[in-house]
């Protein structure tokens, strides 16, 4: 570790990260940083302090309060897939830009697994929307169809800003109420290498300075845009993210942030990222130990390179959510409905994500290792003794109903009772299982006056324009 946070260091004093924001540059030189231009170089003596600064563990309180998440500590949370631009399902069967339709059933869905703790990124692109208003909307849908934790993009003033009014709006909270304590969280990706972008570390700093959580997830593909070495990748990254928590920190103190992990390989022969790889799932519990080396809480994801709801696209993802589980991450990002690398949000691979998570879940409830006299169960060892079963004992009797983990997607049938009922193969039964979902849902409730203010918001800054686009 020590070794891999001295390489990080290094990197921030020698190499240094370009800003390409003027405002934050200037920040970080009234800091005391060294700075050439849009390069900016960090002391390591300067990010320790700001890191310093940084809670191990820090929550979100939705416009449901009763959805409140702790983020550290020795919580997880798993969020849906965020941001591709397309969609399949296996009525359409083929791969389509995603519309806001889809875009609500996703949320649909997110509102009603359990395992869904937090609302991410737009689970996929409601690209029938206009670029300039189509934060407005989509917005909307995730504060109305659910009342999880929710993230906003940091995409420049406009967006991030009509963000944090509508998440207050709907929490129907004043704006000294919504500065008190984070209400939603943003998640930012470097330009690798060392590089952030304007629009985020313009919505970065705004968030910053209301006190609401940060995210930063360096995209750090190793031998494409980080070194080929894992350690060497985790270290870009390191430095990467680190700096841009080191300005949150001088900007507000104390302000919550975490570090995201997005490590991962390319296919050398075609370039085209891999994901859920022996390499990125060690460069994941890397990160894990570095994390709580700057005592940060980590954010991990459930990638796959999968193009449909297959056998791959299972044991990829299923790869990278137990290495994010191992590693000690607080927030698994993507954990349900990700393929081909994140262009493609599916249905199917929801539904068969959130049966994974909800095992993941089970495996981490107390009593399966609690040892007490009853789970010992020395008494009905003693009563079955050596030739009779398990089944009609008492203490089976009043067990057995929660004994054990029950799937909803899952068929446990033999060979001949699976095929007698039609032999459905598991992604099909996903499909069927997220049409009755859609048939099922309810919404959230909503106080009709808080629903009022954000329709009449939105309303507003459609007719300003929303935010400046080029077309």
């Amino acid at each position: 570790m020590e070794a891999i946070h001295d390489t990080a260091m290094r990197v921030l004093e020698e190499i240094g990260v370009a800003f390409l924001n003027p405002e934050a540059v200037a920040i970080l030189k009234h800091a005391g940083c060294r700075v050439d231009g849009e390069i900016v170089y960090m002391g390591r003596d300067f990010v320790m302090e700001m890191l310093s600064h940084a809670p191990e563990q820090w929550t979100i309180t939705p416009r449901n309060p009763d959805r409140k998440i702790t983020v550290g500590g020795n919580h997880i949370l798993f969020g849906n897939v965020s941001s591709p631009p397309n969609y399949w399902d296996m009525e359409i069967d083929r791969k389509i830009p995603g519309t806001r339709q889809y875009y609500a059933n996703f949320l649909r869905l997110s509102q009603y697994y359990n395992c869904i703790h937090f609302i991410g990124g737009y689970s996929v692109e409601p690209v029938d929307l206009h670029p300039s208003t189509r934060h407005l909307d989509a917005l909307f849908d995730k504060l109305t169809l659910t009342d999880k934790a929710p993230h906003a993009y940091s995409l420049g003033p406009e967006r991030i800003e009509d963000g944090m009014e509508m998440v207050r709006i709907a929490a129907g909270i004043s704006h000294e109420e919504f500065d008190a304590t984070p209400r939603m969280f943003t998640n930012i990706n470097s330009t690798s290498p060392l590089k952030h972008d304007w629009p985020m570390l313009d919505g970065w700093m705004r968030m910053a300075r209301r006190g609401q959580g940060l995210l930063v997830s360096p995209f750090t593909l190793a031998g494409a845009m980080a070194p080929v070495t894992m350690v060497g990748a985790v270290a870009q990254s390191l430095a990467e993210g680190l700096s841009a928590i080191a300005l949150a920190q001088y900007i507000n103190p104390g302000v919550p942030c975490a570090f995201g992990t997005f490590t991962s390989n390319v296919d050398m022969k075609t370039g085209a990222p891999a994901f859920g790889t022996p390499e990125y799932m060690r460069a994941t519990q890397i990160t894990g130990q570095m994390c709580r080396y700057y005592k940060l809480p980590m954010r991990s994801s459930g990638a796959c390179a999968a193009n449909v709801p297959d056998g791959q696209a299972m044991w990829e993802t299923s790869n990278s959510l137990w290495a994010g589980v191992q590693s000690g991450s607080h927030i698994i990002y993507h954990a349900a409905g990700w393929l081909e690398g994140g262009l493609i949000a599916s249905p199917e691979k929801f539904v068969m994500d959130c049966e994974v998570l909800s095992q993941i879940l089970r495996y981490f409830e107390p009593v399966l290792w609690r040892t007490d006299p009853g789970d010992l169960a020395y008494e009905a060892m003693d009563e079955v003794r050596h030739n009779g079963h398990f089944f009609g004992i008492q203490h089976t009797q009043d067990r057995y109903e929660t004994a054990f983990w029950q799937p909803s997607l899952s068929d446990w049938k033999n060979f001949e009772g699976w095929q007698a009922q039609g032999g459905v193969w598991t992604a099909e039964r996903a499909h069927l299982l997220y049409k009755r979902i859609l048939e099922d849902y309810e919404e959230p409730p909503m106080d009709p006056d808080i629903r009022a203010e954000l329709t009449e918001f939105v309303e507003r800054r459609r007719a300003e324009g929303g935010a400046p686009t080029d077309f």
